[in-house]
């Protein structure tokens, strides 16, 4: 895809795994949403929601698999797939043979029928530390926008935002509640 190869770092690979027919132009329109590991029920439900609306709007929701608001996108995306376009990334930090976290495994069978599953690390590669920052400039780079939804000061979501913005991307946030 184009937004990597404009990258600093551009990944010198990427594997995938994912719906046939789906190509790089699939990714025209993509909007990150990355959040808290340990969102509120209402964050959680918010990146539900906006992934659903904004992939029956056209867009391609990418994000990492990962428990709280990554896991919500992903669902929500995959709500009512349209199989002309790509309802989801997920961009892993394992090789594609490695779900991680463990009970995502269904939710990544889904993601690649609707989607695709993609990574830079080859098969057999566990979920080491150091590959989730890498995993979140991918993220960063496969997107035109990162949406934000309750993320820690210290999080993998403030470094894809961060990532976002020195590659010239608009970030949006969602703080908290946003029905009160």
């Amino acid at each position: 895809p184009a937004g990597l190869l404009n990258m600093e770092d551009p990944p010198l690979m990427l594997f995938t795994l994912g719906a046939p027919g789906l190509g790089p132009d699939s990714l025209a329109r993509s909007l990150a949403v990355v959040g808290s590991r340990n969102p509120t029920p209402q964050g959680k439900e918010n990146a539900k929601a906006f992934a659903a609306q904004l992939q029956q709007a056209g867009c391609c929701i990418v994000s990492g698999l990962a428990m709280g608001i990554d896991a919500a996108a992903h669902v929500g995306a995959l709500q009512q797939p349209d199989p002309e376009r790509c309802a989801t990334v997920a961009v892993v930090g394992t090789g594609l043979d490695q779900v991680y976290p463990r009970q995502h495994h269904a939710l990544a069978q889904q993601v690649a029928q609707h989607g695709w599953l993609l990574s830079e690390l080859p098969p057999g590669t566990p979920p080491l530390p150091h590959h989730f920052p890498m995993r979140n400039r991918l993220i960063a780079g496969l997107s035109h926008g990162v949406l934000v939804v309750e993320a820690a000061l210290q999080s993998g979501s403030l470094i894809t935002a961060q990532q976002a913005l020195e590659q010239g991307k608009d970030v949006f946030a969602i703080p908290g509640s946003i029905h009160s």
